[in-house]
């Protein structure tokens, strides 16, 4: 259609930046059904409905390729704290996926999760989650350490043969239902018990459907070079591709490795292989509270940690690990300086929800223990619940990994709603990921310009997970469209109160569909399971 045509949609005026890279210019974008059906300028169109984009940038849909919501979904299905971000689509599936499903794996699920999975494979999952309805697009890896505890539960151990073909055949069957790849967490059990060797066979059955290897690395701190080459390895013996998740370098001593850390990948890409990564823009990071422990002490799931916490000898062991020589604590919370730098996130049990926002060492001063015991306690009342952030990397940093091509943004964050009164406490990415990049990093900073940010929130994300059909303004394409003012647009959410939506962002649709409009949300779900 073209010239007098009468379309669905019509975006008009708007400063187009199409998401390849190149530069903005002026014109309409026009929406039939589900997809974009003209791109430039449309002086004679007419549609049913219209949105005025003067002074707006007109965009792709942003995609958040790591999202933790695939549960949240379920219950959240409006995806407030992403769709006011820009978000139209996450990715998913990184210390958990899923599939597959059996008893060891709605075990370690949060209660208020289980009884929400009635699917037994991808396809499943899918049709649960559009009969339930979602805002934003929903695509997702199979991850290692799910497939690991469905064959083997907690276990600290190699599998036998037998094991290691289930375990790939289990793969195999996430990715012929549309599976992006193989994920790990390998900080996480069970995945961090997985050896290498392990892992580049589970790799090599994702690599036969055009899968990649994507993984939180065995670390992010003193060892991450190392952990940054396990990663390629594992990819090249695959012969495929590999996405590094939430780049960063973690601890004051390691402040400045990052370069190193690129370096590295630099490296690899030289050599042919096909190396990338994504981060969040934020000095801190936000994980559970019991990854401060060692990997011992999480053999066997939560409850085996709890009940080991109970227990006065592994306590005084733990103790001694964690204090080290001279017994101070200097191991606890190490990566952000000591118990000082990490923050009581939100915590699941109510009698304890006082310390929501607190630090750890102000915890132990309150509740008059040593560190060590307040953490102990803590995670025993809130049966490794918890949640914490930790204050650990520089902005020197966050700004050298930006400034690589081939670096693209994901909020390691699921869904909330935008009610502080029904939401957590989660890490301000959840809220304020892409528009702080647009407000802090492009408008104030200038570390990229804006047409480089928005190539890296949509094409080369979408080419990452083989998702060809979005990423683009371009006739043809799904109508996954971002509306913002460039001058406006940035993060609210703070440490001290996360539940914040941003602001600058003013209409969003996916598949065509407005999900935000003039700033709030339409309450229309039409979102989609993903398939590569």
């Amino acid at each position: 259609m073209s010239g007098g045509a009468t379309y669905d949609l019509l975006i008009r005026g708007g400063r187009i930046i199409d998401g390849t890279g190149g530069p903005w210019f002026l014109g309409d974008v026009a929406v039939v059904g589900d997809r974009i059906a003209a791109v430039g300028l449309l002086p004679g169109a007419r549609a049913r409905d219209t949105i005025d984009a003067t002074g707006l940038v007109v965009a792709p849909g942003f995609i958040d390729m790591l999202g933790h919501s695939e549960y949240r979904l379920l219950q959240f299905g409006g995806a407030e704290s992403k769709i006011t971000q820009g978000i139209t689509t996450e990715i998913t599936g990184e210390v958990t996926s899923v599939v597959p499903v059996n008893e060891n794996t709605l075990r370690e699920l949060p209660s208020d999760f289980r009884p929400l999975v009635d699917w037994t494979d991808l396809e499943g999952y899918f049709r649960t989650l559009e009969r339930s309805g979602t805002a934003i697009n929903v695509g997702t890896f199979v991850t290692a350490g799910s497939v690991r505890r469905y064959v083997m539960g907690d276990e600290n151990r190699a599998p036998t043969a037998a094991e290691l073909e289930q375990m790939k055949r289990l793969v195999a069957d996430a990715m012929e239902q549309g599976a992006m790849g193989l994920s790990t967490g390998m900080i996480y059990a069970p995945a961090s018990f997985a050896s290498t060797e392990e892992l580049v066979e589970l790799t090599r059955e994702a690599a036969r459907y055009g899968g990649g290897y994507a993984s939180h690395i065995r670390s992010e701190g003193d060892r991450l070079v190392e952990a940054i080459r396990e990663a390629i390895e594992i990819g090249e013996r695959a012969g495929t591709w590999v996405q590094i998740h939430h780049l960063k370098a973690s601890g004051q001593r390691n402040w400045g490795k990052m370069r190193e850390a690129v370096a590295t990948i630099e490296a690899a890409r030289a050599r042919g292989l096909d190396v990338t990564a994504d981060q969040y823009p934020y000095a801190a990071s936000g994980t559970s509270l019991s990854a401060i422990l060692p990997g011992w002490a999480h053999e066997g799931g939560r409850e085996a940690l709890v009940s080991r916490l109970r227990d006065p000898a592994t306590r005084q062991r733990l103790r001694r690990e964690l204090q080290g020589e001279g017994g101070t604590d200097w191991r606890i919370g190490a990566s952000a300086g000591g118990p000082s730098g990490v923050m009581i996130a939100s915590v699941e049990t109510d009698s304890l929800k006082r310390y929501q926002g607190m630090r750890l060492s102000e915890v132990a001063a309150e509740r008059r223990q040593e560190v060590a015991d307040a953490l102990f306690d803590l995670l025993i009342g809130d049966e490794a619940r918890t949640a914490a952030i930790y204050f650990s990397m520089t902005e020197e940093d966050i700004e050298h990994a930006m400034r690589q091509p081939w670096v693209s943004v994901g909020v390691d964050g699921g869904v909330r709603p935008a009610d502080p009164e029904r939401a957590d406490r989660p890490h301000p990415r959840a809220f304020g990921t892409f528009p702080r990049i647009l407000g802090r990093y492009v408008r104030e900073r200038e570390v990229l310009s804006l047409e480089e940010a928005i190539r890296r929130f949509t094409s080369l994300a979408a080419a990452r997970v083989g998702l060809d059909d979005r990423g683009v303004l371009k006739a043809g394409l799904f109508a996954d469209i971002t509306i913002f003012d460039p001058a406006t647009v940035t993060d609210r959410a703070t440490f001290e109160d996360p539940v914040q939506t941003s602001i600058g962002v003013h209409h969003v649709l996916v598949n065509g569909v407005p999900v935000l409009r003039d700033g709030e949300p339409t309450g229309a779900r039409p979102g989609r399971g993903l398939r590569r």
